[in-house]
């Protein structure tokens, strides 16, 4: 008799989990074997979102040689470390290069069947080309109900499913029914790579909400992906050359500027001293309101992160030395007078203070006269990003990016999550490659891209899409309206059949459009919180997953890692101490 575990979710969240699981089944695995079967009707490594079967002009946002999906010695887990090769390792690239979406694929479907051909004896994984459609209690354990007809039935179950569809939301059924009724053009929010866009015009005018990745994969769809080349004029400078098909992008946001891009330069720095001042003591009991009680500690850790290198790597920018500021630092509250006052005497120089409003909301009040003006500005903006992101004298904010990615992996150890900071982190630290925000800027000066502002507002009126900011007066007009955002995660909207069977029937439940889990063991609760045994879950879609929702840096310790080990440790245990009862 064999104990037996499901993993529903093939994509990297499930490699990692069968990974961590076959890491550790020899030092745990009670009984002579153990069969795991993954169940994705995707590829396995790379799933849907990172399947290899989209265009090669997409790039992933993260550089080669920050991209793992196994352990090293930084990660404090229980199990086994198994070391491989970072991305930039696998392929002999540039530690800097960007890799392509289809060579991701192929990098993770590699981790994955390592993992399988490594497994100690007796391990066995059954990939299963197919959905899961239900999961229902039997004695002794569950049963899995495939689309194929099959049903496998596994001591304990983990549904990994990562990213899924959502029905559309009641605003987008709205504007769904009036593009319909108006004879326009309506992109829904989803994933760039699985849009039709060969239903938006050439030539067009085309009202684009949205300046996140989402925006930057749309981007380069439509104008690279339809003919349009860049070439570098003799002084350096990108250039676009239309190829006459792509549409004119107006595009805008709640920011109204895209995210930061990546650093382009090797952190050399030492590690920030990070984590210091949140902590569950720091916090007190709860209920707490993050903007109040969690952000003036997250920012202070921030902030430590930042002039920690700014000051240490960086000392004639400074007025003293890091042991004089660190000890006054620590003494002050991050909102407090002193606090601004301690900065303003340590660091003179405006632009070496760190400001997260300006930071957050650089468009905030700021107007201009017309669009031209505006574009001006954003071009200086852009070059400003590109420049400061690319220069080593900035390393205080690769600093304090480190710090964000720290800070990220608490919060989730403390159950804690916050959309407000979540689109903070991606926007400050999960921008694009530095040469798509140059690509971008190419785009605009050959009126391809026009900038809109921030705070967009689209509405219908005169049989067309309106788009207005209060950025600039007037507004723009047109036939199309693309959302260029990913769903957001719901349980209640989820199209997924097996997360509908579950809900449907009162046996999951969601926080914030998240699946819920016991945080201790991650195990599913129900509508009356009431966990149960043999079910758990993990990733990106499940309450306290966030941190472990993108792909892993070597030698930080990710979350990922940690929380995949020790779930995996539990599963186990949790599926051979069932084989023993079998037996009894």
């Amino acid at each position: 008799m064999s104990a037996s575990i499901a993993v529903v979710g093939a994509g990297p969240t499930g490699t990692c989990l069968v990974e961590r699981i076959c890491a550790n089944a020899a030092d745990l695995l009670a009984w002579p074997s153990l069969d795991i079967h993954v169940i994705d009707p995707y590829p396995p490594g790379g799933g849907r979102v990172w399947r290899r079967e989209q265009p090669g002009l997409l790039w992933m946002n993260s550089a080669a040689a920050g991209v793992t999906l196994f352990t090293d010695e930084s990660v404090q887990c229980q199990g086994p470390i198994r070391p491989g090769p970072s991305l930039a390792e696998w392929l002999g690239c540039e530690p800097g290069r960007f890799a392509s979406r289809p060579v991701q694929s192929a990098y993770l479907s590699d981790v994955f069947w390592r993992a399988v051909n490594t497994a100690p004896r007796g391990v066995r994984v059954h990939v299963h080309a197919t959905r899961a459609l239900d999961l229902t209690d039997v004695p002794g354990g569950q049963a899995v109900t495939l689309e194929d007809g099959r049903t496998i039935e596994a001591d304990a179950v983990i549904m990994a499913q990562g990213h899924g569809d959502v029905t559309p939301t009641g605003q987008e059924l709205a504007l769904a029914d009036v593009a319909a009724r108006s004879g326009l053009r309506y992109l829904p929010t989803g994933y760039t790579a699985d849009l039709d866009l060969d239903q938006v015009p050439g030539g067009e005018p085309v009202i684009v909400r949205g300046m996140g990745l989402a925006f930057v994969d749309l981007m380069v769809l439509l104008t690279s992906g339809r003919g349009g080349r860049f070439v570098r004029e003799y002084d350096g400078e990108l250039v676009y050359l239309p190829s006459g098909r792509e549409p004119l992008l107006q595009v805008g946001s709640r920011r109204g500027v895209p995210y930061h891009s990546k650093t382009g330069y090797p952190f050399r720095g030492a590690r920030p001293p990070v984590p210091r001042f949140l902590t569950a003591q720091a916090l007190g009991e709860g209920p707490w309101n993050f903007r109040r009680d969690v952000w003036p500690l997250v920012a202070k850790e921030l902030g430590f992160a930042y002039y920690h290198e700014l000051i240490t790597a960086h000392p004639k920018r400074a007025r003293m030395s890091w042991e004089e500021f660190e000890e006054a630092y620590a003494a002050e509250e991050w909102r407090d007078a002193g606090m601004r006052a301690l900065i303003r005497r340590a660091v003179p120089r405006h632009l070496d203070r760190l400001d997260f409003d300006r930071l957050d909301r650089p468009l905030e009040r700021m107007r201009f006269g017309d669009s031209a003006g505006l574009r001006k500005w954003m071009l200086g903006y852009l070059g400003a990003d590109l420049e400061r992101r690319s220069d080593p004298a900035h390393s205080a904010d690769h600093a304090m990016i480190l710090g964000l990615l720290s800070v990220y992996g608490v919060l989730a150890e403390l159950g804690l999550s916050d959309p407000w900071f979540h689109g903070f982190l991606s926007y400050i630290a999960s921008g694009p490659p530095g040469p798509r925000l140059e690509e971008l800027r190419a785009l605009a000066k050959a009126g391809v891209v026009t900038f809109l502002g921030a705070d967009l507002k689209v509405e219908h009126r005169d049989r067309r899409w309106q788009a207005q900011s209060p950025t600039v007066p007037g507004g723009v007009a047109a036939r199309t309206l693309i959302e260029a955002r990913l769903p957001a995660p719901s349980v209640s909207r989820a199209t997924d059949p097996l997360i509908s069977a579950l809900r449907d029937r009162g046996e999951i439940d969601e926080e914030s459009g998240l699946l819920k889990v016991r945080p201790a063991d991650r195990r599913l609760l129900d509508r009356s919180d009431t966990p149960h045994s043999r079910r758990f879950a993990f990733g990106p879609w499940v309450v306290g997953g966030w941190a472990a929702g993108g792909f892993a840096r070597p030698g930080l310790n990710a979350p990922l890692f940690r929380h995949a080990d020790a779930l995996a440790r539990i599963v186990l245990s949790e599926a051979t101490a069932t084989q023993i009862r079998h037996v009894a």
